[in-house]
């Protein structure tokens, strides 16, 4: 405990601040959204060797080597595309001077991000977020997987040989996958979470 309020007190610890709106030009992971998609910034953690930039379409997560090395590792992960769970916030003790933001990504990647304690209540923005996304993510999943049992469903109600005409297969074959493709690729998959930042984050 003393080590670590001697690092901070040092400032040799990676413990982060969230940076202002106002600042967000100035980060690193600016360079990397994808500005000609809409892709913007609506949280972002900053300490000595990292970055946590959540924008409306992804984590970024700008990975430095050391506090004193210019090397960075970019990761992005798409939120149409992995999964957030596990969202918590451990408070800090008297002595402790940081919180901790802690949530995992595809049930195989744990985020612990170190946060001073004075932002607590801009990170409960960034928690009530992130749960939200994790639980509409969960939802969409189970819509799904209702998607091909449905389909099953309603092949066995029809036979190959009541069809008319190759073509009128072809018709259905093409209007069928088409709705499959549409419920499992865009209705059940929200790619952008605008919405859900505008509501929880406090600017």
């Amino acid at each position: 405990m003393f080590k670590k309020f001697a690092a901070e007190a040092l400032g040799l610890s990676d413990i982060g601040v969230i940076v202002a709106p106002s600042d967000y030009d100035k980060v690193d992971a600016d360079d990397y959204l994808f500005h000609e998609d809409g892709e913007k910034i609506f949280f972002l953690i900053k300490s000595k060797k990292d970055e946590y930039c959540f924008t409306n379409l992804a984590l970024i997560h700008v990975d430095g080597d050391s506090a004193v090395s210019s090397k960075r590792a970019i990761r992005r992960y798409d939120f149409a595309s992995h999964v957030i769970s596990g969202v918590s916030i451990e408070t800090a003790g008297t002595i402790d001077l940081d919180i901790e933001l802690k949530f995992r990504i595809d049930d195989s990647l744990d985020f612990n991000i170190d946060v001073r304690k004075s932002h607590l209540e801009q990170l409960k923005d960034i928690y009530k977020a992130l749960h939200t996304i994790g639980k509409m993510q969960s939802r969409h999943a189970v819509a799904r997987d209702n998607v091909l049992p449905c389909l099953s469903a309603l092949a066995s109600m029809y036979k190959i040989g009541s069809v008319d005409s190759e073509a009128t297969l072809v018709k259905h074959y093409n209007a069928l996958l088409y709705t499959v493709n549409s419920a499992l690729l865009e209705r059940h998959v929200k790619r952008d979470f605008s919405d859900v930042f505008e509501k929880y984050i406090q600017s």
